[in-house]
């Protein structure tokens, strides 16, 4: 008999992409782990186009694949 908890560990996890866009028009793709190294400096997310700066707790687009075959927004 499998337990809910059982099931969680056995499913696929997520195909999930983090994007930022800039002012300037580029959006860049960022790891899921990218506020989670580093000093309080490099948290700051750098555009590779313009060299601007963005803070990524405010910034990153969470794009989820669906089933269907398409990108969706998880989060904002």
């Amino acid at each position: 008999m499998s337990r809910p908890a059982d099931k969680k560990k056995d499913a696929p996890k997520a195909f999930r992409m983090f994007l930022v866009p800039c002012s300037c028009g580029h959006t860049f793709a960022v790891g899921e782990d990218y506020n989670r190294h580093g000093t309080t400096n490099s948290l700051y997310l750098k555009c590779p186009q313009c060299g601007k700066r963005h803070d990524p707790k405010n910034r990153v687009l969470q794009m989820g694949y669906q089933p269907e075959g398409y990108w969706k927004v998880d989060k904002c």
